[in-house]
């Protein structure tokens, strides 16, 4: 006989939480928690809530975009072993115990324990198990770009499953062991990702500025960029080979659900992007009367669209390269872009490949400006400069590289695939253990 059935269950009373085991006792969250706002101290550090971290030091995961410069007299304070939690977020799992001691900002919920019937660990577990978190969704109101606030005394209203302590700690410490193997597993397929992604981005950036001859004899460039370039190829200042223009002046408030295909900035930095090719899931609409007044960011076949704003130096350069159209079709450049239009050939994937390196996004980092927004301007553009093999040349690196990507893109997709079953699996196995589907004591 399974685990699963060794239990006597019975119906819980509550659709989204099921049959339970006989024993178990349901509760509310306000019987073991309480609501606390009270006041930390400017000058304590500031904490915050991730998802895969918990609650940590502010500072800690980035030091560019995480650090607080704003007045923290309004921030909670935070003891350790206190529930955070994140209103804005509880339903995507944003929300978790404090290891450390600080303060918080006022987008967060200190609840304090008034109960000793329930341990921490099963509570962690129970309140970011996947059922737990769809009833914060429903419970939550007021969306806005993604994100519902979940009032404090919905969230106490809760029901919370209750099993004898001694299994509670066994339900914490199965959970703890095997969610422990499981992240490793997902953390070390991330690293191997991330290793794939650096090997691509090398041999990348290897190729477009010296070649597929190794034995290719040398010339200085003249471009600081670059450095030195195969004797047969060229440097072209980018004005000289496209006119620049914009995309149009909309806001998400103009998508509709069919219309006009267009590109906006959000999607040239969504993972998706490959900057070399228009994929699907890049695409988003526009009412076709954008035709009659601004026909002029329509985009076609060897046409580039450009970020013209970065969240951060990284994303600075990110675009998409128009490789084919089908016959007839229509393309917008859409908000927050720029649009590279040929002025000679319209054979510019080997370009498209050029934008995605390092060396020559140099260029571009050196002169953005902002300081959590990174702009690109078209004054910029002007004075970038492109390496420019023979056409035959460039022909060969883009057959080159397309099957070489193609198959490091085939070995990410496969670990992205078992990162994605695993979590589907994980999120099984919590639910079921904390449900008391699957016994563990």
């Amino acid at each position: 006989m399974s685990q699963a059935r060794q239990y006597e269950m019975k119906d819980s009373g509550v659709e989204w939480i099921g049959r339970i085991p006989r024993h178990w006792e349901l509760s509310k969250m306000k019987r073991i928690l309480c609501n606390a706002s009270i006041k930390g101290h400017p000058e304590a550090q500031v904490l915050s809530l991730y998802r895969e971290y918990g609650v940590i030091p502010k500072d800690s995961r980035d030091d560019n975009h995480n650090v607080t410069s704003e007045d923290t007299a309004s921030y909670k304070y935070v003891e350790i072993g206190d529930l955070v939690i994140n209103k804005m977020k509880a339903w995507q799992g944003s929300l978790g115990l404090s290891q450390y001691e600080g303060i918080v900002s006022p987008a967060y919920y200190v609840c304090k324990f008034i109960s000793n019937s329930i341990s921490r660990k099963y509570l962690h577990h129970l309140i970011r198990s996947r059922a737990y978190a769809q009833e914060f969704e429903r419970l939550s109101t007021g969306m806005r770009v993604g994100q519902w606030d979940l009032g404090i005394d919905d969230f106490l209203r809760v029901p919370l499953l209750c099993p004898p302590l001694p299994e509670q700690a066994a339900i914490a410490a199965y959970l703890d062991d095997k969610c422990a193997a499981i992240d490793g597993v997902i953390a070390e397929a991330k690293s191997s990702i991330d290793d794939y992604k650096a090997w691509k981005a090398s041999i990348i950036s290897e190729v477009v500025t010296k070649g597929l001859d190794t034995n290719a004899v040398m010339k200085d460039s003249g471009a600081d960029w670059v450095g030195v370039i195969p004797r047969g190829w060229t440097v072209e200042r980018l004005k000289a080979l496209f006119a620049f223009g914009k995309g149009l002046p909309i806001t998400k408030e103009d998508l509709v659900e069919c219309g006009i295909p267009v590109i906006s900035y959000g999607q040239i930095h969504a993972k998706c992007n490959t900057g070399v090719e228009v994929l699907p899931e890049l695409l988003r609409y526009v009412d076709a009367k954008w035709l009659d007044s601004n026909a002029g960011s329509l985009v076609g076949e060897g046409d580039f669209i450009f970020a013209d704003t970065s969240e951060d130096m990284d994303g600075c350069g990110n675009c998409v390269y128009i490789d084919s159209l089908d016959e007839g079709a229509r393309l917008f450049a859409g908000y927050h872009t720029i649009t590279f239009r040929p002025k000679k050939t319209k054979r510019n994937k080997y370009l498209a490949y050029l934008f995605k390196s390092d060396a020559w996004r140099t260029q571009l980092r050196s002169r953005v400006s902002g300081v959590k927004l990174f702009s690109i301007s078209r004054r910029m553009l002007n004075s970038a400069t492109v390496i420019l093999p023979p056409a035959e040349e460039q022909a060969a690196i883009v057959s080159y590289l397309d099957d070489k990507c193609a198959v490091i893109d085939s070995i990410i997709a496969e670990k992205e695939a078992l990162i994605a079953e695993l979590e589907t699996y994980k999120k099984s196995l919590i639910f079921e253990t904390v449900t008391g589907k699957r016994r563990v004591c």
